[in-house]
């Protein structure tokens, strides 16, 4: 059984995703960026789940699955990472530098972004197929709807973690940072990458390689989001 598979045995809900986030963000300490991450990802997540109830999924069986496989593939990471073992090159470059002095809790927040959006999410989408015995297209509604909520995600990170205008020149770093990743374009590629994995499923090594490549380009963009700035 494969640890992805291993998650979905034991974590089946939104609720159940919801409360390990919780129990991350208690147990990290604030400035830690994978902490910092997950403090923004909770607060989506707690959003979907208040959402399933209110019809704003069409299809709340296939929200709940997406959004579940979703969250498996970030938990996974961070598990893989306090056990030792090798996370997903999109996941690395955060791990790698959670403490160092020199990143902004800004860019750990967009790194952590990237990696879930720019790689997980168009897996969990073939991931939920393969569950639900469906096609992608079945999914855009659910997908779509995920990602409006996403687009928050972008708003807390700007609420919360960029300095104020009196702080922050045009010409900071940080503000050409923030300038270069759009969660809109991340969120259309994610799609685009689903899909394409979804149809080479059955090719084998090909489907592999496509993987294995979106992954280390996801973690190139993660790593170049983590540069470490001067105060």
């Amino acid at each position: 059984m494969t640890q992805l598979e291993q998650f979905t045995t034991s974590v089946r809900t939104v609720d159940a995703v919801v409360t390990r986030m919780r129990a991350l963000d208690a147990a990290l300490p604030a400035r830690d960026g994978v902490a910092v991450f997950n403090r923004v990802y909770l607060t989506v997540t707690e959003e979907v789940e208040r959402r399933l109830d209110t019809g704003y999924f069409a299809d709340r069986r296939a929200a709940t699955a997406l959004d579940v496989r979703f969250a498996h593939r970030y938990l996974a990471a961070v598990d893989a990472a306090a056990d030792g073992r090798r996370a997903p090159a999109c996941w690395r470059p955060l791990f790698q530098l959670r403490r160092h002095p020199g990143v902004r809790p800004l860019q750990f927040a967009l790194a952590g972004i990237n990696a879930h959006i720019g790689h997980d999410l168009a897996l969990a989408v073939v991931d939920t197929c393969r569950t639900l015995g469906c096609e992608p297209e079945d999914l855009e509604d659910e997908f779509d709807r995920v990602g409006d909520l996403l687009v928050s995600l972008e708003e807390r990170v700007r609420e919360d973690l960029m300095p104020g205008p009196d702080l922050l020149q045009l010409a900071d770093p940080l503000t050409h940072l923030f300038g270069s990743w759009s969660l809109e374009r991340a969120r259309d590629a994610a799609w685009s990458a689903a899909r394409a994995l979804w149809a080479l499923r059955r090719c084998g090594d090909l489907a592999e390689e496509f993987a294995e490549r979106l992954d280390a380009a996801v973690g190139l963009a993660s790593r170049l989001l983590l540069t470490p700035l001067p105060d």
